[in-house]
């Protein structure tokens, strides 16, 4: 049976103790950390203004539920355009690359061995969107390969991966780079679950929830994505990573219209199900 984690961000209404107390009642075992600016649990500023106290706080926050990491999730702007990975400003991008190695060290320190983060967003310079976005992947790829850690991009709606065939443009020339991959921001553009299928050998971490056309999280009942088809793939090419339930609560995208506590649930014993129908064996 593989591995399942739950998102801190999942229940943002609650504290972060509140939140991982939770999802380990939840009988989960791991969890995914959203170190977003946007959040109010686990904040990049306050790793940057006090990062001994901070890794100290989040040591304590896992210890005390008896969770483990599966992923730091790392988003450094409010938003993705803002200190996206490929900022035109020089010294956006120098600012970002110090974000960056605090949060390998927080991997690192809480024995986490997978980081995901953003791969950029079109900002209207042609000539340099795209070649910033690599140079800084492969930055960030290759100091978390030197400290024994995963990195990986998730792909998403409004990203300068957004497609398949642009995502797939993108690992082609990153070096050993992987995904989080989300079905989700994929079928939401209309491109059809069988097309996504293609980016599994790249996933090192997956994140997981309802989705359809023009919808980028819908309710399990309503959910057109394969997971089937998703976790057959998974199954065959012997995955050894997480499935990581991502329902989020935000105002976009019509993504606090779902009931995250019963989705999360219903969703995972979807994929355990499909999960036992395929034998999977780790």
């Amino acid at each position: 049976m593989p591995d399942f984690s739950c998102a801190d961000y999942t229940f943002p209404l609650l504290s972060r103790t509140q939140s991982l107390q939770l999802i380990r009642l939840l009988d989960f075992k791991f969890v995914d950390i959203g170190l977003f600016e946007r959040s109010a649990s686990y904040l990049p500023t306050e790793l940057m203004s006090a990062p001994d106290d901070f890794t100290r706080g989040v040591e304590r926050d896992l210890a005390s539920t008896e969770l483990r990491p599966s992923d730091l999730f790392l988003q450094i702007g409010t938003e993705p355009a803002q200190s996206s990975a490929n900022d035109p400003d020089p010294k956006v991008r120098a600012r970002n690359r110090q974000v960056f190695k605090r949060a390998l060290e927080l991997c690192t320190a809480i024995q986490c061995d997978h980081l995901t983060g953003l791969p950029g967003v079109e900002h209207g310079h042609k000539g340099t969107d795209l070649p910033l976005a690599i140079e800084e992947t492969a930055w960030r790829a290759q100091v978390c390969r030197e400290a024994g850690v995963v990195y990986s991009i998730e792909p998403h709606v409004g990203s300068i991966c957004a497609s398949v065939e642009s995502t797939q443009r993108f690992l082609d020339q990153v070096e050993g780079l992987s995904l989080t991959l989300d079905y989700g921001h994929f079928v939401w553009a209309g491109e059809e679950s069988r097309k996504v299928h293609s980016l599994l050998p790249f996933a090192s971490h997956i994140h997981i929830r309802g989705g359809s056309t023009g919808r980028l999280q819908t309710s399990v009942a309503d959910n057109t994505i394969d997971f089937e088809g998703m976790m057959s793939g998974l199954s065959t090419q012997g995955y050894a990573g997480k499935l990581a339930l991502e329902y989020v609560w935000i105002d976009w995208q019509g993504c606090n219209q779902s009931d995250n506590l019963s989705e999360t649930l219903l969703l995972r014993d979807r994929l355990q199900e499909i999960a036992a129908a395929l034998n999977w064996s780790r």
